[in-house]
């Protein structure tokens, strides 16, 4: 198990090599590496985390961070609308119609 904690850890990096890195990778090796951190999430969620030592949380936590911010630079975000934009959107639909 610790194998695996290291090898995902020396593959985040800083962020602009992230970017690149990422801005590099196909559709297509995108979403396998969006699959593969998906089922990873699932796995340490999963995972009964009471009998894990202190070092080993502290690698699950950074893990977590290290694909949250993978996950950022992938663009799988969305699109978010606050709440005066809609208020400003529905105004405008209402003065133009």
């Amino acid at each position: 198990m610790l194998i695996c904690l290291h090898s995902v850890n020396a593959f985040a990096g800083n962020t602009e090599t992230l970017k690149a890195r990422v801005e590099n990778m196909t559709g297509e090796q995108k979403e396998a590496r969006y699959i593969e951190m998906k089922a990873r999430v699932n796995e340490i969620k999963n995972m009964d985390r009471s009998n894990l030592s202190r070092e080993e949380r502290k690698a699950l936590k950074t893990e977590l961070k290290d694909m949250n911010k993978e996950a950022r630079a992938m663009g799988r975000g969305g699109v978010y609308i606050s709440f005066a934009g809609i208020i400003i959107i529905i105004l405008l639909l209402i003065i133009l119609l």
